[in-house]
């Protein structure tokens, strides 16, 4: 199977453009394709992991992925998928996180010469003339055709800002940098993209001519796995300081039963015929399959012997209780007013919850544990004695954390 047929077959393939083009391209290495990530945290997080494992596989079958880090559009920020307007970043913030951005991306692009790019749209965005773009990029878009789309649909009844406004230019006006420059000559991204891409697209063909191959793609889930991002107790990042790679392992050994099997095919790197197999799975042996789903991307974040601690860790507790191995977290001084910490503090600080907020809700909800007793009372403290040979905290089933001094 070539790589273009995999790519359907795993389910990754929503929407194109001149689909046998873009066939005849990707089987043969052709093409020069880029997919945008604006860094508006200093950490990519697993609604990233469909784009990047797409990279991967394209790479791995000869074609050349541009990363395009948007240094120059999160100053402006895109209204896709939003009910508000996103807060502004200093261009301190943008930089940083752009420098995080690209060292997590070396675990799944070959950035080495000749192989891949990574580039920031800063560097021609940031420089442009207004009233040149006006008149080079504007006079190609019509503000009829833009309200229709998606993006801003959603946000007209609340209030579309015309800073947001220029966000589709924006993307179009990158596609036409990197195809002048690189040769990029196609553009994937989520579903919620598609008008921007789209956009982009028309844009090179006015004007370059209608010869330009400029195409697009979208992913048929890219969107909901941006929402993969976010969990009950906050995001699951990418980065082992804010996301250890055992809880990045629990999230997805937790993922429900109907899910499983889907998130095998498009997120693993494992052969079709053998996942294929598992399509008859059902009871216990979902599972198994969760467990290999947790190992494969655990150690295609974090490595093999990251992998291999969470998963045996993981085993452990369920099996035995055994807490030696159960992640923990370490509280200190500060933590402690009079020499006592609450239960709503303790669930935060074990990243349990998100906020004191949520960890009422769940106490409200009977879902809280300490050493094994549920926990309901509000104004429940701890002393340090109590602490001293650890706490472990369960939140429902499947979230815990060992707290410790």
């Amino acid at each position: 199977m070539q790589i273009y047929e995999e790519l359907v077959a795993r389910g990754l393939i929503a929407q194109v453009t001149n689909e046998e083009e873009i066939r005849e391209m990707v089987n043969n290495g052709k093409a020069v394709f880029y997919i945008g990530f604006d860094p508006t945290a200093d950490s990519l997080h697993v609604g990233h992991f469909m784009a990047l494992c797409l990279m991967k596989r394209l790479q791995m079958a000869g074609n050349k992925p541009i990363a395009l880090i948007g240094g120059g559009t999160a100053h402006i920020g895109d209204p896709s998928g939003r009910t508000d307007m996103r807060s502004m970043m200093t261009k301190e913030t943008i930089d940083h996180n752009c420098e995080c951005f690209k060292k997590q991306m070396s675990r799944f692009i070959d950035f080495g010469e000749g192989k891949a790019m990574m580039v920031n749209n800063a560097d021609w965005l940031l420089n442009l003339n207004y009233v040149e773009l006006l008149r080079e990029v504007g006079a190609c878009f019509s503000v009829n055709r833009m309200l229709t789309a998606e993006c801003y649909k959603q946000r007209m009844e609340r209030g579309l800002s015309f800073l947001e406004f220029n966000y589709m230019i924006m993307q179009s006006y990158d596609f036409l940098e990197l195809y002048r420059k690189y040769g990029c000559n196609m553009q994937f991204g989520g579903d919620d993209q598609w008008s921007n891409m789209l956009g982009g697209t028309e844009l090179i063909r006015r004007k370059l001519g209608k010869d330009a191959h400029a195409m697009t793609i979208t992913l048929l889930l890219n969107s909901e796995g941006k929402k993969m991002g976010k969990t009950q107790s906050g995001a699951v990042w990418l980065d082992p300081n804010k996301t250890s790679p055992f809880d990045f392992y629990q999230y997805w050994r937790n993922v429900g039963d109907a899910d499983v099997l889907k998130c095998i095919r498009m997120l693993t790197f494992l052969p079709l015929d053998e996942i294929d197999a598992m399509d008859k799975w059902e009871g216990s042996q979902l599972n198994r399959a969760k467990e290999i789903l947790a190992y494969e991307l655990t150690k295609l974040v974090h490595g093999e012997e990251e992998a291999e601690k969470a998963q045996a860790s993981a085993r452990a507790i369920f099996s035995t209780g055994d807490s030696e191995n159960m992640p923990s977290v370490t509280l200190t001084d500060e933590d402690f007013t009079e020499g006592k910490i609450d239960i709503l503090a303790m669930l935060v600080k074990a990243g349990l919850v998100a906020s004191r907020g949520e960890a009422r809700r769940a106490l409200e909800q009977g879902g809280v544990t300490a050493d094994g007793e549920k926990v309901t009372d509000m104004k429940a403290t701890f002393t340090k004695d109590q602490i001293a040979n650890g706490v472990v905290l369960r939140r429902g089933k499947k979230a815990y954390k060992k707290v410790t001094l």
